[in-house]
């Protein structure tokens, strides 16, 4: 490996903890002032209905769910609806990070039935110009990903 690829190579993964940071805020930041849509079916009851507010998708899956062709059917769909509408896509892999972010009980308890949280929508109303910069972050790291053909870009959560 030439120097050349190792500094390109570091820069990637440097790249992606500021991006899987910014999300990891920008989740936290929406759900709290209740910008936030967890659920496969809820996204894409709001997606129907108003398109216009929802600026980001996270389509989110573990290795072991890839086999799970519903659920990719679903992705296939709501990634061509997210394309259709211009609205920002990410893959996200790590579903027990994403539980703990978002406050999802542990399935040790068992109290409670857990949400469905492979798709997570970030609204945006159009009465309100939210700034966040976990938000802009996350666009511009959509916006690099599409200039290099990778329309949806990939970034993996990590357990802490």
């Amino acid at each position: 490996m030439t120097l050349e690829e190792l500094v390109a190579c570091d820069n990637a993964a440097q790249k992606m903890q500021t991006v899987s940071a910014a999300v990891e805020e920008l989740l936290v930041a929406a759900q709290r002032q209740d910008r936030l849509t967890v659920g496969v079916y809820e996204s894409a009851k709001l997606m129907n209905v108003d398109p216009d507010s929802v600026v980001l998708c996270l389509l989110a899956i573990d290795e072991e769910e890839e086999g799970d062709i519903a659920l990719q059917i679903h992705f296939t769909l709501i990634q061509s609806f997210c394309c259709d509408n211009d609205i920002d896509i990410v893959r996200v892999s790590g579903m027990q990070r994403l539980a703990q972010l978002l406050g999802e009980p542990d399935e040790a308890q068992g109290t409670a039935e857990a949400r469905d949280l492979h798709c997570l929508l970030v609204t945006n109303p159009h009465t309100d110009a939210w700034k966040s910069q976990g938000l802009v972050e996350v666009a511009s790291y959509c916006e690099e990903s599409r200039g290099n053909n990778q329309w949806v870009p990939y970034i993996s959560l990590q357990e802490r």
